[in-house]
């Protein structure tokens, strides 16, 4: 396993600039990637360094539709994956729908409402902080469902390892995993980490993405302002979001407790089934 400042350093190379093969096939090919041929962004939230959670129980990624026999057979077998939440849109399942996997069950709740097309004028200042900010904060609220069932899984069926994922496995997955991680306990530290993590998982279809952020935010081209720093990871943005989780649910596990409606029990029960073996 790479250690954690050589994986933020990796991390922190800027989306325009191309991350060379020969440094990010090392680090996708181990922990805490995993390689799932035919996907992209996969990990294992146990094995990021830092982390409080136990290793084989919760993992996230990119879109699952192009998995191959071998990508199929690391899911079913050698990951265990017992379930599978989509936190993608209707419009994104369509295009790509997850496939059947022998033993998995598959769960997609649609979010209270489509998300926003990002303002890239709310990007355009500083790092964009204050779009992430308000992007997240809008993620958050409305895939309340989608966590309201993950963290019910974690609850209930500790001995089922879950895949969650998005289409590029970022920013809603990104949310995700910063939640489970900081009801763990984790540090801020391997939190940002984990969240930058995914500039790495991403680079073998950075390109694909950049032309996916373009037709969804109709941007005229990659110079406009605020497009770079809609598509970057940064650590100013994540902590831009946390701030504001802060300041408008009192933290995550306020959050959780106030509008998922778990009990301090459950809670309790929660981190436990994240943290211990």
């Amino acid at each position: 396993m790479a250690d954690a400042a050589a994986l933020l350093k990796l991390a922190e190379t800027e989306v325009a600039q191309e991350i060379p093969k020969e440094q990010y096939v090392p680090v996708l090919t181990n922990p805490p990637f995993v390689f799932v041929d035919g996907a992209f962004n996969t990990r294992d939230l146990g094995l990021v360094p830092g982390s409080p959670l136990r290793a084989g129980f919760a993992f996230r990624s990119g879109a699952l539709f192009r998995l191959t026999d071998n990508g199929r057979a690391v899911l079913e077998g050698k990951l265990g994956i017992k379930r599978v939440f989509d936190l993608r849109s209707p419009e994104e399942r369509g295009a790509g729908p997850d496939p059947a996997l022998e033993g998995v069950e598959n769960t997609w709740i649609e979010s209270s409402r489509p998300d926003s097309t990002p303002d890239l004028d709310r990007f355009a200042v500083g790092g964009g902080e204050e779009g992430y900010r308000e992007m997240y904060l809008e993620v958050i609220d409305v895939y309340q469902e989608s966590w309201k069932a993950i963290l019910e899984h974690v609850r209930d069926r500790p001995n089922d390892p879950f895949l969650v994922h998005c289409t590029a496995g970022r920013d809603r997955t990104g949310v995700l995993a910063g939640m489970l991680l900081a009801l763990a306990g984790a540090s801020p530290e391997a939190i940002t980490l984990d969240y930058l993590l995914s500039r790495i998982g991403t680079e073998p279809v950075r390109l694909m993405l950049l032309q996916f952020a373009i037709a969804g935010t109709k941007a005229t081209s990659q110079e406009q302002p605020g497009f770079y720093n809609l598509v970057s990871l940064r650590t100013s943005s994540w902590n831009a979001f946390v701030d504001g989780v802060q300041k408008e649910y009192g933290g995550f596990e306020q959050f959780v407790a106030d509008k998922l409606g778990f009990s301090k029990e459950d809670m309790a029960k929660i981190k436990t089934n994240l943290t211990k073996p």
